[in-house]
């Protein structure tokens, strides 16, 4: 059931969302050097790395890091925008539909994130697919808490169901939470 939710809602979310990319997009691309998309490995289902997609809301020239290692000032003042109101996360609908993502479970983490793998590794949660947004975001936790991330990881592993994941949706969309922040 929840593989088909994501693919139906997903689906009809890049048809209306799908020009606001677009326009984000472009006006990313006229406002800095580089791609208006941004494309990132990270660590999927299973552990396989698959190519997530989002919004660029950094400068081009910024080192791929985890968010919380990014100074503040290698935000652009559009992207800021975008982060705030979690714009920048819609082109993962597409991780979505191709079946690499879901609308909520684990954040993906990068590749280079060792202890965040081995605790989430130890707590079991690489049996699910990886989320837009989680219980950890709503609870204001980010990858900089490795073992504490991997703990309300396999708490949403052990309570899953698609009401739960309807509540975390709507808390998202409402605003709560902080995402995956960078460093004042």
């Amino acid at each position: 059931m929840k593989r088909f939710f994501d693919v139906v809602a997903a689906s009809f979310g890049l048809i209306f969302a799908g020009p606001v990319i677009v326009l984000f997009a472009i006006l990313i691309r006229l406002g800095s050097n580089g791609s208006g998309i941004f494309r990132q490995l990270r660590v999927g289902k299973d552990e396989r790395l698959f190519t997530c997609y989002k919004l660029r809301t950094m400068r081009s020239d910024t080192r791929q890091l985890p968010s919380h290692e990014v100074a503040a000032s290698a935000v652009t003042p559009l992207g800021a925008y975008l982060r705030r109101y979690k714009i920048d996360e819609l082109p993962q609908l597409w991780n979505i539909v191709r079946g690499e993502m879901s609308f909520v479970g684990p954040r993906p983490c990068l590749p280079t994130q060792h202890e965040l793998i081995a605790a989430r590794r130890r707590s079991g949660v690489y049996g699910l697919m990886p989320g837009i947004t989680g219980v950890s975001q709503i609870e204001g936790i980010d990858m900089s808490e490795p073992e504490r991330l991997a703990a309300s990881d396999a708490r949403y592993l052990d309570d899953m169901s698609l009401w739960r994941d309807l509540r975390l949706i709507w808390l998202t969309v409402a605003g709560a939470g902080r995402g995956d922040s960078v460093r004042s």
